[in-house]
Formats: structure tokens, sequence, C-alpha cells
């Protein structure tokens, strides 16, 4: 007979309606998954994913930014203090729309993860799915990446391709990538978890890896 699962505990920070949060805490509901979401943090406090979070049953809590203004280190001090509180071990960041200082991305380093909707590193930074229509690429998607100072630069943990259409549209491809988001997050956040990830350089190496043979390419366009 198995033992029990040890399950790190994670911090999920949003800013909106925390659609890769309930996809997280969904996947953190399997007794095998090697995380348990321990704690939900929105910096607005009509951030939707608030509510979505408390019909989980997952603890929330709101440290309102717009007080610190452009006083980044004093509300990340304020954060800091709640993450050791609830004994966090990792942070996810689904739609948090502030940015950190380097001293926090640096002491959260390779316990962090962030997802943004574009193959990285095309297209990081606002209006990706614009900018992959304008370039004219076939194929886009999203990635799984630690936070490092840098926005949208940090080592790749995990990525999943969709193709782009003729037709396409920001709104259509948003749609589809979407539901590779919701895929790929969890299978990192996994991965992480369980100590597969490891970091050389400014590459990310993994094992036990779904992601390369189920994850590639998403369901082609009709």
């Amino acid at each position: 007979m198995t033992g029990a699962v040890t399950k790190r505990r994670v911090a999920i920070l949003i800013s909106g309606r925390g659609s890769n949060m309930a996809a997280l805490i969904k996947a953190a509901s399997a007794a095998d998954f090697p995380a348990e979401i321990s704690l939900v943090i929105s910096n607005r406090t009509d951030a939707l994913g608030l509510e979505r979070a408390k019909a989980a049953g997952v603890n929330t809590l709101v440290i309102e930014s717009k007080p610190f203004g452009k006083d980044r280190a004093g509300f990340e001090k304020v954060l800091q203090a709640a993450l050791d509180q609830h004994g966090i071990e990792l942070i996810c960041l689904g739609g948090f729309m502030r940015l950190f200082t380097a001293e926090f991305t640096k002491a959260w380093y390779g316990r962090m993860l962030n997802i943004h909707p574009s193959l990285l590193p095309s297209f990081p930074g606002l209006d990706p799915h614009g900018q992959a229509l304008r370039a004219g690429v076939k194929l886009s998607g999203a990635t799984v990446h630690f936070v490092i100072p840098e926005t949208d630069a940090g080592p790749i943990v995990m990525q999943g391709a969709v193709p782009v259409g003729d037709h396409d549209t920001a709104d259509t491809l948003s749609e589809r990538i979407l539901e590779v988001e919701h895929r790929i997050y969890p299978e990192a956040l996994r991965l992480l978890a369980t100590g597969k990830v490891r970091i050389e350089g400014d590459v990310c190496r993994t094992a036990g890896s779904a992601a390369s043979e189920n994850f590639l390419i998403a369901p082609v366009v009709s």
C-alpha cells in the first residue's frame, strides 16, 4: 500500500476572472495531485476569481495594490507576509496584472510560474494574439515559464500549440489557446511540485512531461 501524496502548498495570484486559477484548483482536487491550492490572492477587490475560489473552498485574500501606487516593494512586503503566514512554497500567476520588483522575483526564482498566451519568446507583453495575427504565423499557443525580472522571459517549462487559421480573429484564437492553457498549466505545476524540473542556465529541463506527447498541437481549425 502506497503512502499519501506529499502536497506542496501553492498560492495563486489573480487580478481578474481566474480562468487558469479554476483549472489549477480543479486539477489539485485530485487525490494524487502533488500540490494543494492553499490560498488565492487578488490585488483587486472586484476580481471575479475570488468568488470562484471561495465556491471551491479555497482561502482567499485581497491585498489591494492601488493604495501602494508605484511602491511595488511596499506591496510586496505585505504580500510576502501573507505568503509566509500560509506556508506557501510555490506561486502560480493567473492573470496577475502587477509587475514585481527584481528582488521579489529573485527571491522566488524557480518557485514562481506564469502562463502567457503565445509561444514565447515570440509575442511577449500585451496583445499577443493580435501580434500573432499581424505576423501571419501559422502556429500560436501558450507557454508556462518561470518568472524573472524581465517580462515574459523566464525559462520555459511547457508549451502547447494551436494552428492559426486564415479567418481567425484575436477572440477566436484566444478562445482556443485558453483551452490549451487549462491543460498545460496544471501539468507544469505537477512537474514542478514533484521535483521533475531543473534549470540549467537560462533553459528549463523536465522529466516525465506528458507535453511532448499530448499537448503539442490542439485540435485543428475547422
